[in-house]
């Protein structure tokens, strides 16, 4: 079965701007999950760990519940997007 990557092998073309830009606020794995659940996302820092590394494909929910836990707009999650295609 043939499935999307991006140009580097990733599954996503955001994990490695969620990574820069939790990283700038001083945000752990686990504390980021835990922002997400209280928004009534139920996910673990292994999620975010995959999302970063590009393991894991992403939604459009899941941009959208990293985009408001963040406090970034959507098209400061796609910067770069479409360097990466």
């Amino acid at each position: 079965m043939f499935k999307i990557k991006a140009a580097d092998g990733s599954n996503n073309l955001c994990g490695k701007r969620i990574r820069e830009i939790r990283k700038e606020q001083g945000l752990s794995q686990r504390r980021l999950a835990a922002k997400m659940q209280l928004l009534g996302f139920d996910v673990d820092h292994y999620f975010i760990r995959r999302a970063e590394n590009g393991e894991r494909f992403l939604t459009d929910i899941d941009l959208v519940i990293f985009s408001r836990a963040l406090g970034v707009s959507l098209p400061d999650l796609m910067a770069e997007a479409q360097e990466r295609l």
